[in-house]
This record gives C-alpha cells, structure tokens and sequence, in this order.
C-alpha cells in the first residue's frame, strides 16, 4: 500500500513530461492580463494626456508645482507640475500640463497671468484665492499658429487679445509717466486703458501703449492731442481762476485725456501704432498745435513780476502769440544807447491762432508785415490780467503819436520787440509830474487866501446858527403852533361861505334876482343915456325947441 502512491504520481510526472502543452501553469494567466491591461491603461493614458507647455514669469510667488491650477472662465484645463530657475537666474520657469481639449486654446496670442487678491482702483478682486490659493488664468488668442512658450504677466490685460479698437503710443518725458491700467478719458467718460509704460534710457523718455475700446478709437485723429489728467487742475494766472475736474478715478490716480483742438480740423482717423506726444496739460497740448512762429525779444525796464511763461501775448484783446520764456538768456550783453539794465522775455508770434493753415502762412511775409508795423507804432506793453491773481500778460498797442521813432535793435540773435512802459509805470511818471508841478506853486498866498476863506466861512456859519436859532424860537412859539388850528378854521367858514353860494342856497337866488332887475333897470336907462348924450339939456328942459332962456335978477318986494 505504500508503494502504490508513489508510483502514480511518478506516472503523472512522466506524463506531464511527456505532454509539451501541459508545461505553462493556467495560473499564469492573471498576471498576463494585468500586465495587458496596465499596458493598456498607461497607452490610453498618455495618449489622452494634453501638451506641455511653458511658462516664464518674474517671480513665482503664490505658485506652487502639483497645486496651481490654470483656468480660463473659471473652468481647470492644466496644472502646474514643475517650478524651476531659468539658467541665467533672471526669471522662474514653470511646466504646465494642459488638458486635450486646452490644445485649441494654446495659440500664439494667448496671454496667461496671475490671478490673485489685490487691491486697485478698480476695487478689490481676487478674493476667492485667499483660501485656494493663486492660480493662472488663460485668456485665448484668436491666431491660428501654434504655441507652446507664453510669458505670464502679474497684472490682468487691459484688453483681450483679438479685442475690437485702437492700439496707439504716446511719447513723454518722465514727469508724465503714467502705470499699467490707467484710464484714457475723453471729456471725463474713460474709453480705454494704458497697457505698457517703458522708461527708455537712451532718450530719457517714457514710452506708453494704451488701448482705447471700439467704438471710440474713432475719436482718435490725425490732429488728436494727448494730455495728462491730473483728476484736478487748479491754475491761477492772467485769465483768473480755473478749475478743471476730471473723472473719479482719474482724481485718485490719474490717467490720459484727448481731443482735437477747435482751431484745427478733425483730420483724418489715425492709423493703429501711430505715435503721438503726451503733453503735461491741455494747455501745452493746445499750445503744440501752434508749431510755426516768430521769435522777439521784450526788453521790460519795469518789474516783471507777475509775468510767467504760458501767458498770454494779446493784440486789442485777441490772442496772437504766448511767452516763451521769463527771463531769456539774461547774460546776453544789452543794446547799445540803453542806459538801463533790461530784461529780457522771449515771446512768440503765432499766426496760426488766427486760423491760417499752416501750409499757407508764410513766415517771412508776417516777418516783413510786423516790421511795417513797427514804423507804424506798434508797441508791446505789460498790464494786469487779474487783480485777483496779479498775474501779468503782453498787450500790444498801436499808437504811432505816443510810440515815438522806432529804431531796430537785435538781443542775442532775436529781432527786439519795441516795448513801453507798463500802466504802472505810467501812472508814477504821471504822478511824479504832478508832484512836481505842486512844488512849483506859491503856496504862502494860497495858503493865505485859504485862511480869509475859512474865516469868512466861520462867520457865515455863525449867522447861519444864529439865523437857525431864530426860526426854532419862531417855531416854538405858542401862536405860531396855534396857527394850522386857525387856517382850518378858516377855511371851514371859507368852505361854509361857499357851499351858501350854491345854486341851490337861499342867497344864490335872491342874488339872481336882483341881478335881473338891475339888467332891467338899466335897458330902461338906455334911452334916456342916449338922449343925454346927444342934448345933455334934456336934463333940464322939456323940449329941446324952446329958446334959451335969458337970465335976470330977482326983483324985490317992498315992504308992506
């Protein structure tokens, strides 16, 4: 019994050996397919992996490898897997896996930043990173080539790329610098942004790139100015008090304006990347269309205070030209045959301010016309513009009988401007003449007539009292006061007198009545006027046909 094991499994090894399809173990099996299906999943997994791409930025702060992810509208499509220093140590190189279907979106003009909180004009944005930490956002290109290397930027794009406007660049000196993200306003509404601000060193100028937003770059010209925006522009000079305000957001960090002088043509719409200069206010942006003028001198033996460069040069309240400079090459040696020290002002003649097309002003013609005027009177002068400010302008005259000859003088290359001297100026020579016709004058007689004068005047201030004295004591008198109390009474009985007058009184027709008999008394007294008249004897006589009588003496009587 015990051999009989042992020789059936010696016949189960002898037939295994024997049998070349039994030698693989069906166990075997399992890790096949494992192996197939891990192959499987490996194949299936890098083909369904998206590209690798870089990234370079400045510094990588809030960036960290297997956790920043990279989002475009907020949706993931990669992440970052290695952070690393380029090779000269200037920037930090970040390696990026993206999701098949971010392939379209890695085009040329893509643009990657950082997303993080900050804090801006804008506001605060940002915040959901506070607890998830920072991550790249993807803004897509619209190009059709293909790109794997992309710069990322720390501040968000002013623009999306492919986004409808004008891109133009504006050249400045270093004191009107500006920073990425300021607005550009026309008329105080913003129409887009600054997208780069470089310092060149070889110029010593600031460069800038705005973007300005469809459809306002049609705003932008040929003759477009472009200025700084302070958000506040207080200014006092000749011309008073000025106040400007611009957006708030320009208040709080500036930013750039434009327009289109009103002296000058719309012109035609600008080409994009066209460079223009960014002026320090709106005044120097006007004054830059102003490019073709004629240089003088002003040599003011009065003060000057009061008199800036900007002011104005004005001809009969018109504006014909701007100082230039106060003073101007002071050093220079003055004129020969003035005995005072002058100093000098440049000042500039701008015919363009009269609306002549720069293409037909001649210089030399209006060089030659203001020399005519010269001969004829013309003069420069300094006056007040504001009593307020005391801020001082360049009037010019044309008086030809005050002017005086002129004569022709240069100061250190410029035609001198003939100049006389200011309303101040004029008003010490008039009162120093009349000081000096006042010392002139015999005061002691006049002095002594002034004395006879205010006796006289004394005395008849007395009687004037005097007189005053006595119409109170006349007014104050008991009969005088009484006096308005009997002229009513008066005219009371006045008033009653004639109301018994009336037609209708008693007296009135008594009165009518013997009128009319004394009418009648005389009609009856007519003939016998008449026969008066004509034989006063009728008087005497009866008939006037008797002769005359004779006269005679009495006879006397005996006595008895």
């Amino acid at each position: 019994m015990n051999d009989s094991p042992r020789d059936d499994s010696a016949d189960d090894v002898h037939r295994a050996r024997a049998t070349p399809q039994a030698r693989l173990s069906p166990i075997w099996i399992v890790p096949i397919v494992a192996l197939l299906i891990g192959a499987w999943l490996v194949y299936d997994n890098y083909l369904g992996r998206g590209p690798l791409i870089t990234l370079t930025m400045e510094s990588a702060d809030g960036i960290e490898a297997g956790s920043t992810l990279i989002k475009t509208r907020n949706v993931e499509i990669g992440q970052v897997e290695a952070v690393s220093l380029s090779d000269d140590l200037s920037r930090v190189v970040l390696k990026a896996r993206m999701k098949p279907e971010a392939t379209p979106l890695l085009v040329e003009d893509s643009t990657f930043w950082v997303v993080k909180p900050r804090i801006g004009r804008e506001g605060i944005s940002g915040l959901n990173t506070v607890l998830s930490g920072a991550y790249l956002q993807l803004e897509p290109g619209r190009s059709e080539e293909d790109e794997r290397t992309f710069r990322v930027s720390e501040q968000p794009p002013v623009a999306p790329p492919g986004a409808e406007g004008l891109r133009v660049n504006l050249v400045s000196e270093l004191g009107n610098s500006l920073s990425v993200g300021d607005p550009v306003t026309y008329q105080g509404f913003a129409v887009g942004r600054v997208e780069e601000a470089d310092f060149e060193v070889a110029s010593r100028r600031m460069h800038h790139r705005i973007f300005i937003e469809s459809p306002y770059h049609r705003l932008v010209t040929e003759n477009t100015r472009f200025w700084t925006a302070s958000g506040v522009d207080l200014r006092l000079d000749s011309e008073g008090v000025r106040v400007q305000l611009e957006s708030l957001e320009a208040l709080l960090g500036g930013g750039v304006s434009f327009g289109v002088p009103d002296d000058l043509p719309r012109g035609l719409p600008a080409d994009p990347d066209t460079t223009f200069t960014l002026y320090a206010d709106e005044d120097s942006a006007r004054q830059g269309t102003f490019d073709r003028y004629l240089e003088y001198v002003l040599l003011i033996e009065d003060t000057i205070r009061g008199l800036s460069r900007g002011a104005p040069v004005e001809f009969r309240g018109v504006r014909v030209g701007t100082v230039a400079s106060v003073p101007w090459n002071f050093t220079a040696p003055q004129p020969n045959g003035r005995d005072r020290l002058a100093i000098p002002v440049l000042i500039r003649i701008e015919p363009q301010r009269l609306g002549i097309d720069s293409q037909a002003l001649d210089l030399e013609d209006w060089r030659a016309r203001f020399d005519r005027l010269f001969q004829r009177g013309l003069r420069a002068s300094l006056k007040n513009g504001s009593l307020l400010t005391g801020a001082l302008f360049v009037d010019l005259t044309l008086d030809r009988q005050r002017a005086g000859e002129y004569q022709p003088e240069t100061f250190a290359g410029r035609t001198v401007f003939p100049t006389t001297s200011a309303g101040l100026a004029q008003i010490t020579a008039q009162v120093t003449a009349l000081l000096d016709k006042l010392n002139e004058l015999e005061v002691a007689p006049i002095l002594g007539g002034l004395s006879r004068n205010l006796a006289t005047s004394e005395a008849m201030l007395q009687e004037v009292r005097e007189l005053t004295a006595t119409v109170r004591s006349v007014l104050d008198d008991p009969g005088t006061r009484a006096l308005p109390g009997n002229l009513n009474a008066t005219l009371q009985e006045l008033r009653g007198t004639l109301e018994g007058l009336s037609p209708e009184a008693p007296a009135y027709r008594d009165l009518t009545d013997t009128l009319d008999q004394v009418e009648r008394l005389m009609r009856d007294l007519q003939p016998m006027a008449r026969q008066l008249g004509d034989d006063p004897r009728a008087l005497l006589f009866d008939s006037l046909q008797t002769e005359d009588p004779m006269p005679r003496a009495p006879t006397r009587r005996s006595p008895p």
